[in-house]
């Protein structure tokens, strides 16, 4: 009988910008992230972490918790706040109060306001008389 337990580690590969989850020395997972602030600063650095990816064949073993939960504890250990963009990342948060600490909230999108007429492009006032119906010219006596 074959009690041991497998041999789960989580390490940082920032060459490829990513989290790596590997199973007895087998890469089964991911978690993508970029540095947006990348110039020195007196603050923590923001880091977002983007997607989150387990091999198929290994899904649904609860893996992808165990690579969030790896990634997030060497953020924190290295002083980075996290962003958390991946909608996996996300709800694991929302289950996990254990990281608030770190963790940065997301921007609401950015919606831009209504353009009036002098603010429109060229091509877009192109593309509006384009759409209006054209009037007919009364016919011309001779």
């Amino acid at each position: 009988m074959n009690t041991s337990s497998p041999d789960l580690a989580v390490s940082d590969n920032a060459d490829q910008n990513r989290f790596e989850l590997r199973l007895n020395g087998d890469l089964v997972g991911i978690l993508g992230y970029y540095d947006f602030e990348r110039a020195p600063s007196p603050n923590p650095p923001v880091v977002d972490f983007m997607h989150t990816v387990i091999v198929e064949d290994f899904g649904h073993r609860g893996l992808a918790a165990v690579l969030v939960g790896g990634s997030l504890d060497l953020a924190r250990s290295r002083g980075w706040r996290v962003r958390p963009v991946c909608t996996y990342v996300q709800r694991f948060l929302s289950s996990h109060e254990n990281y608030r600490d770190v963790v940065v909230a997301l921007e609401p999108p950015r919606t831009e306001p209504k353009r009036t007429e002098t603010q429109r492009t060229e091509p877009q006032r192109k593309e509006n008389r384009r759409r209006q119906p054209q009037r007919k010219m009364p016919a011309r006596k001779a």
